[in-house]
Formats: structure tokens, C-alpha cells, sequence
């Protein structure tokens, strides 16, 4: 049996360095791999790359060059993030190679955290803490007594995607009114989870909380602007569980700062981590968290897992279940594609 080689970059992954490949391998026992690994540096993997029939591509930037030193053999990029934009997606599909991402093992975790950070900023738990904490006991009822009862808030979002209408579900309990501005979503789809497809301007003006949940596109670079942020109400909370480079952050500071919004709760922002001299880290209306949304006790074991999926599918000549280029298709030299089914599933 031949066998397949599997392309990485060593010593790089979401936990800890050389964590190994037994959840990866797992769904692929039915045929002969290994996971080869390559220096973490574009030389390096240019150097690695003749061998390989996949790649598993994580822990740093896939350039043009190295997705052009690929063999016309390798079967496709698979990652094990949602987010794909440290992968050049343009140059995997001139070359006709699929890049495949993991799409939905997170989104339960992130709604969970997008959900906290919202009722934490509206209910101000970093400021009531610090009072408990200082000695400032009777100043937390009259503070929470300048805020409005939650019921019947309404809560916007940018982009409904899956996270965002996971949020939806979670936020329709609490007795939010919700909107959402997304013109890539069929405005049918926003009804069925009591949420308002509407425009931006009118989302962000009306909004009490706004949920930023675009994913890191170029299109999508920067889209939260100053003249965004100067929409929105005085006493609006901006919630950002998404991608940190959609928004402009010296516009976010600026809102900030001069009072244009009342707070944010960031899980990502523009540079990770942040510069310590970065201002939303001395901010008291800011609360943040380490780009840490998504992670739970089966965060690596999911999205390892969906990765083994999606190699096991790509080197059975199969299509994979979450490829972001599908256009590649009709370039791809490989001709022996079969369509994934789930009545098949991916072992036959």
C-alpha cells in the first residue's frame, strides 16, 4: 500500500509544541500516512514541500511561494481553524489545489463567550468586582441603577454566520430584540431566529449591543470604520468574537475614548497579542479576554479530529466536506473526485 505524506510545520499548534498526531491519524487508520514535519519558516517548508500529498497547514503564514512549490500530487490544505487567512486561497486555487477549513466545531464555545461578554459589559462584573475588592461595597447598586433592564434591548449583528445565530438562540431568552446586517445571508434565513435582516446604518443606530461576527476576508478588512463607530448610541456595548483586523481599532479607541459608545468586550483585536502600551488595556469600559473564545476541553480533540476527516475524504479521492475554494474543482488536475455523501460517509 502507498503510502501518503502528510506536510507540517513542526512545533506549531494551538496548545502546546510537539503535541503529536494520534487525533489526526485516528480517522485515517485505514491507510497508510505520516505526518512529516518541515522548519516553521517559508525555506524550510519550500525545502519539505516535493514530498508532500496534503498539508496540514497551521501555526504560521502559507505564502504564494510555498503553495507554488507544491507537487501536482498534493491532494489539498487542510486547517485546522476557522479562520483561513493565514493560508493565499488565491494561489491554492491556481494551482487547483482545495483548502479546506473547520467551520463548525467552535461555534457553541464562541456564542458561549460572545453571550458572556455581553451580559458581563451590561451588567459592569469587572467594575463591581474592583469595587467588592477595594473596599467600595455600597457603590455597586447605585452604579447598576444608571443601567436599563435587559429585556427588551436590542442586540445587532454584523454578519450571521453560524456563531451569530448561535448567539441568537441564547440572546432570544433574555427578551432581546435582535437585527442583523449581513448581505451575503438570503434574508429569509434571519426570520426563523427572531432576528431582523436589516441595514448597517440602521442595525448600528438602533442597537444597544453590537455583535461583530465578520469573518477575516480582505474584503472584510477594517469594515468597522469611525464613521461606523459614530452611528452607534452613546450607551451602545460593541462585542467583538470574530476577527480583530475587521475593525478599525484606532477608530474603536477614538469611540472609546471620546464617548461615541459606552464599552466593548473584546476577544480578539488588531495585533496579538497586544502591544502593552496599546490604550484598551488601561480602559475601565473595556473587558477582554485572549482570543480564547473558542477554546473548551474538546477544542483540540474536534478540530483534530474534522482535520483527519477532511485529509481521509481528499486522499480517498473524495471531496471534502468544508472547502473554501470550491471553484477549484473545475482547475484541479485531479480528476477523480467523488462527491461526499452522507449516506456514504466518508470510509466508502
Amino acid at each position: 500500500m502507498a503510502k501518503f505524506r502528510i506536510l507540517t510545520p513542526a512545533g506549531a499548534s494551538f496548545t502546546v509544541s510537539g503535541g503529536g498526531y494520534d487525533d489526526e491519524a485516528r480517522p485515517l487508520e485505514e491507510l497508510a500516512i505520516e505526518f512529516y514535519e518541515c522548519e516553521p519558516t517559508e525555506e524550510g517548508f519550500i525545502k519539505a514541500a516535493p514530498d508532500a500529498d496534503a498539508v496540514y497547514a497551521k501555526g504560521m503564514t502559507f505564502t504564494k511561494r510555498m503553495i507554488d512549490a507544491l507537487p501536482a500530487k498534493c491532494r489539498g490544505i487542510v486547517l485546522g481553524s476557522v479562520g483561513v487567512d493565514y493560508v493565499d486561497v488565491a494561489a491554492a486555487t491556481a494551482r487547483g489545489i482545495p483548502v479546506t477549513n473547520c467551520p463548525d466545531t467552535f461555534i457553541e464555545e464562541v456564542a458561549d463567550h460572545a453571550m458572556m461578554l455581553l451580559l458581563s459589559g451590561h451588567r459592569r462584573v469587572i467594575e463591581q468586582d474592583r469595587m467588592v475588592r477595594e473596599g467600595r461595597w455600597r457603590e455597586g447598586r447605585p452604579a447598576l441603577l444608571q443601567i436599563p433592564r435587559l429585556m427588551g434591548m436590542t442586540l445587532g449583528f454584523v454578519a450571521f454566520g453560524h456563531v451569530a445565530r448561535a448567539v441568537a438562540l441564547r440572546a432570544k431568552p433574555f427578551g432581546l430584540r435582535m437585527k442583523a446586517y449581513d448581505p451575503f445571508i438570503e434574508e429569509l434565513v434571519m426570520p426563523r431566529f427572531d432576528v431582523e435582516p436589516t441595514s448597517i446604518e440602521d442595525m448600528l443606530s438602533t442597537s444597544d449591543f453590537v455583535s461583530m461576527h465578520a469573518p477575516a476576508t480582505p474584503q472584510a478588512q477594517g469594515m468597522l470604520k469611525e464613521k461606523h463607530f459614530r452611528m452607534m448610541k452613546p450607551t451602545a456595548w460593541f462585542i467583538n468574537t470574530g476577527r480583530g483586523p475587521t475593525v478599525d481599532e484606532a477608530a474603536l479607541i477614538r469611540a472609546l475614548q471620546e464617548g461615541w459608545i459606552a464599552g466593548a468586550s473584546l476577544d480578539v483585536l488588531e495585533l496579538e497579542p497586544p502591544r502593552q502600551d496599546n490604550p484598551l488595556l488601561q480602559m475601565k469600559n473595556v473587558i477582554l479576554s485572549a482570543h480564547t473564545a473558542s477554546a473548551s476541553a474538546r477544542f483540540d480533540p474536534g478540530r483534530k479530529a474534522h482535520v483527519g476527516r477532511e485529509l481521509l475524504l481528499l486522499l480517498t479521492d473524495r471531496w471534502p466536506m468544508s472547502c473554501v475554494n470550491p471553484t477549484v474543482l473545475a482547475k484541479s488536475s485531479l480528476r477523480r473526485w467523488q462527491p461526499y455523501s452522507m449516506e456514504r460517509g466518508p470510509n466508502s
